[in-house]
């Protein structure tokens, strides 16, 4: 068998792989429904970590204030901050009576860990279910709160939710950084949909102080700069006690970086702790993308020396017709539907960029939280 033959059916073998994950398990949230659950009105904390944030506070916290929700408070966490945050927390709580402020000083231990920031926060917090958000985030509605929340129940612990980035007009790095996003939510909201679910996102995640505690707090992974969400929902989440929700009006959204250089270094801090997941998510996330590296590669090969082309060609169609099939009806879902047109480009943009994160991690440590 010559080096072609073995492309070509290496190319077969990664299409079989790559149609087997968008059919058995991209399908299963492309084509869910958001179920309709009644308001519970339960009581809510909101937590909110804030390192340096005082403008984005001045413009952000407003939107959570003006949740239309019977029973909640805001959980603003100082931590260390350097810059006016904890004057401007002062300020709304001085007008609003359901802000509750946690100082975080400066800990040798702890330094520069939101983990242990957010550790603080949750303590202070009365009410027993909570809801997370960034201090650079705010609701796309005035029904977030009511919407994340009435997805508990007796059964579902801990509530999933979509964190979107704000568009930026003729900006490629804004469509990049919106593409990663969704890709992300895709699969998370596709592993838990499946019955894996293996991580959430800070802008936008909801659970109880019960399995917070039971599960003793980040202890297992403090030491871990990151994954105060991701991590976290590794730890604790099971097919039984997790649940996804991606009603319009439960979306966050975020302020994106407007640099390379920050997104790239903010990529780079989120992708270190995957290599603390669960053995399953980590076996499934890697062949994930090995294969998606390999698709276009073997093509590419395959292509340039028109090696049964017409069945390359083919199969090659027939993956990408697949992927704009489900990756249509999820995008629509989570409201992205501009970013489609540009979809292949920005996939294989992605492949390269992980790739380039991934040796970049193995030959340095990313920085910490801010």
């Amino acid at each position: 068998m010559g080096f072609l033959d073995f492309l070509f059916y290496g190319f077969i073998a990664v299409v079989i792989i790559q149609v087997l994950f968008y059919v058995f398990l991209f399908g299963k949230f492309a084509f869910s429904r958001q179920k309709k659950v009644a308001s519970k009105n339960i009581a809510i904390s909101v937590i909110i970590c804030a390192k340096n944030e005082a403008e984005n506070l001045k413009k952000f916290l407003t939107a959570i204030i003006e949740q239309e929700y019977p029973d909640f408070e805001i959980v603003v966490i100082n931590d260390s901050s350097k810059d006016d945050t904890l004057d401007i927390i002062h300020h709304f709580s001085k007008l609003q009576n359901n802000i509750k402020i946690v100082d975080v000083k400066s800990n040798e231990a702890f330094w520069g860990n939101k983990k242990y920031a957010l550790t603080l926060g949750i303590k202070a917090a009365k009410n027993d279910f909570l809801l997370f958000t960034d201090a650079d985030c705010k609701p796309v509605s005035k029904y977030w709160i009511k919407e994340m929340s009435a997805n508990f129940s007796n059964s579902k612990s801990i509530v999933l939710g979509y964190g979107a980035y704000s568009k930026i007009k003729n900006s490629i790095l804004n469509k990049l950084v919106r593409f990663e996003t969704l890709l992300t939510a895709v699969n998370y909201f596709s592993f838990a949909k499946s019955g894996l679910p293996y991580m959430g996102v800070g802008r936008n995640l909801a659970y109880t102080k019960k399995e917070f505690f039971d599960a003793n707090g980040f202890i297992n992974h403090i030491k871990v700069r990151s994954g105060d969400d991701d991590l976290f929902i590794n730890q604790i989440a099971t097919k039984n006690n997790t649940t996804i929700c991606f009603s319009k009006d439960s979306f966050t959204e975020s302020t994106p970086k407007t640099t390379f250089k920050a997104w790239f270094k903010q990529k780079r801090r989120h992708i270190s702790t995957a290599k603390h997941y669960k053995i399953r998510h980590k076996v499934l996330l890697t062949l994930l993308y090995i294969s998606n590296l390999l698709f276009w590669l073997f093509a590419l090969i395959l292509f340039a020396s028109l090696f049964n082309w017409q069945l390359v060609l083919g199969l090659f169609i027939f993956r990408i017709v697949l992927q704009y099939t489900i990756f249509g009806v999820s995008s629509k879902k989570l409201g992205e539907t501009d970013l489609l047109v540009f979809l292949p480009f920005l996939e294989i943009f992605l492949i390269i960029l992980q790739l380039t994160i991934f040796i970049n991690n193995l030959i340095s440590k990313p920085n910490h939280w801010k």
